[in-house]
């Protein structure tokens, strides 16, 4: 019936149907988001579960040791960071000064090339400080403490889902005609290859980004070289924007810590360098994952998963981008929506098509 629809009446439909999704996103967000972290490192650490059973370990028991194992990763890396905020933390007077000294640079230096007065400078600064005087402390409150009911809560979800596993792919089958089984079996095979080959590979370039990112630092003699290393790796795992991003941030850093335009440079040409080779070798090569996403549908994809979800969507955008392309591909009606999401250029001439449809 729907094949019959008028192409307006379609894309009516779809932008619709995609507008009420983007917006129970945002309404829900607070639930989707630990429910989506949750059923990645989900399917993460389904080997690790898979492997403890086939030692003979009673199902539940193998989840929790999974979960136990991953856990104490995790609070080995934040011990890890916590020590090296420690040290930073000492040195934010000392950051504080250089800020000023570098920002009275600034107002100096509009002032000479636009005429742009300091005291233009900071009415315009008092005017949108003015403008964020209504964030209440009980909102920042209400923020902190739904974020750690959401890391509470993904350990939790972590657990249903691999408990009950087999009760929702025994759900998503039975949705389907019987003749249908076979290939929603081999699309839901296929997600979790791609989820796993995707989020291994992520983990691992991650790791290689942050050792490059720390030795560069390291040569240069920049302050907490491990500290910002380690936060620029993480902040890569958003596509495009959180590279650009961590460079930025580690340049002012070192600059308000050392005074050094020299150590400025060189730690913009160290990032710019281990972009180089992240984006050239390490992502073709070390994630190899089966589902190639564009450079535009990445880049939308991270900023609408920021505006509904805020920096939690940018991490989820990719995957679940992903996940939709596998989709997609497999269904007929879908399949121009799986090219447009894919990094495959048509080899067909333009020109020529439009010839022929003349």
């Amino acid at each position: 019936m729907i094949r019959s629809w008028p192409l307006y009446a379609k894309i009516t439909a779809i932008f619709f149907l995609v507008y009420m999704i983007l917006y129970g996103l945002y309404i829900g967000q607070d639930i989707i988001t630990p429910l989506g972290f949750a059923f990645l490192f989900s399917i993460l650490l389904r080997p690790v579960e898979k492997k403890l059973i086939k030692w003979r370990c009673p199902r539940v028991l193998a989840i929790i040791i999974t979960l136990l194992i991953a856990i104490t990763v995790f609070i080995l890396i934040i011990t890890f960071l916590s020590t090296q905020i420690k040290s930073f933390v000492k040195d934010i007077p000392e950051v504080k000064r250089n800020l000023n000294q570098l920002w009275d640079q600034v107002q100096q230096w509009l002032s000479n090339s636009f005429n742009f007065t300091e005291k233009q400078q900071q009415k315009m600064i008092d005017k949108a400080s003015d403008s964020n005087m209504g964030i209440q402390p009980m909102s920042t409150l209400g923020v902190i403490t739904g974020s750690l009911a959401s890391i509470v809560l993904i350990p939790v979800y972590i657990f249903l889902f691999l408990y009950y596993r087999p009760l929702l792919v025994s759900f998503i089958t039975d949705l389907f005609d019987k003749k249908h089984i076979s290939n929603v079996q081999e699309v839901l095979s296929e997600i979790r290859l791609v989820m796993q080959s995707y989020i291994t590979g992520l983990m691992l370039e991650t790791s290689i980004v942050a050792a490059l990112n720390v030795t560069g630092l390291l040569l240069i003699g920049a302050p907490f070289a491990f500290l910002l290393g380690i936060i620029a790796a993480i902040l890569n795992l958003i596509p495009y924007i959180g590279g650009l991003v961590a460079m930025v941030l580690t340049a002012l850093i070192t600059y308000t810590n050392t005074g050094s335009m020299t150590k400025l440079l060189w730690a913009i040409i160290i990032f710019l360098v281990v972009q180089l080779i992240d984006n050239n070798f390490l992502v073709p090569k070390v994630i190899a994952s089966k589902v190639k996403l564009n450079a535009l549908i990445s880049i939308i994809g991270v900023l609408i998963g920021g505006a509904l979800c805020g920096l939690p969507g940018m991490f989820l955008s990719i995957p679940f981008i992903a996940i939709c392309k596998v989709i997609f591909d497999r269904v007929d009606e879908l399949q121009p929506w799986g090219k447009l999401l894919g990094d495959d250029m048509p080899v067909t001439n333009l020109r020529h098509v439009f010839k022929r449809k003349k």
